[in-house]
């Protein structure tokens, strides 16, 4: 049976906070592979509209480019709509009943787990995997692996805000994806 990690976000931009954890779970769990999942319009989180999908998308592309296994996965903006982690899942079981996957999520996911949408249908579909996050309590009366991994203080808005005023992202996230976003004009002040 193959054992997929899905790693779900927005990805406004993926920074290297997002490729540990990635590649912490995959090593701990034994995972075949990790996909890092972008969210179409995310349900706990406000809707910018200052980057398309299609450069999240590519952002995720030059993010895990030779990185051996993760993958990128644009199901969801392909689904377009609310991503709801129910649904989507619902579809990958169905669509790969030999799979077996792991639903990889932050502290600050953990600790809301019981507001998810169909949750307890949610835990019969994948497996949680928590990773702590600097903040969060990472408890939850849902099942949920908890794995010890490197814990990085940042986050994609810290990272968008160091763009707009000018300041350095050296370090916090793959030269290819900073090169991107500034032949782009993404997160500029205006």
């Amino acid at each position: 049976m193959k054992k997929i990690g899905i790693l779900g976000g927005t990805f406004n931009p993926p920074h290297i906070g997002h490729l540990i954890i990635a590649n912490e779970v995959r090593h701990a769990l034994g995972l075949d592979e990790v996909r890092l999942m972008p969210t179409a319009t995310p349900p706990h989180k406000a809707s910018t509209d200052d980057v398309t999908t299609v450069q999240r998308l590519r952002m995720v592309e030059l993010a895990i480019d030779g990185i051996d296994g993760l993958k990128v996965s644009p199901f969801e903006l392909e689904r377009g709509g609310v991503s709801y982690t129910y649904d989507s899942m619902k579809v990958l079981t169905e669509q790969d009943p030999m799979a077996q996957f792991f639903f990889i999520i932050g502290g600050d996911m953990i600790d809301a787990l019981p507001t998810w949408y169909r949750i307890d249908d949610l835990v019969k579909l994948v497996q949680f995997v928590g990773v702590n996050r600097p903040g969060y309590k990472g408890l939850s009366e849902y099942p949920v692996e908890l794995l010890d991994t490197p814990q990085v203080y940042l986050s994609s808005s810290m990272i968008r805000q160091r763009f707009t005023e000018g300041k350095t992202v050296q370090f916090l996230m793959p030269k290819s994806v900073e090169v991107y976003i500034r032949q782009e004009g993404l997160y500029e002040s205006d």
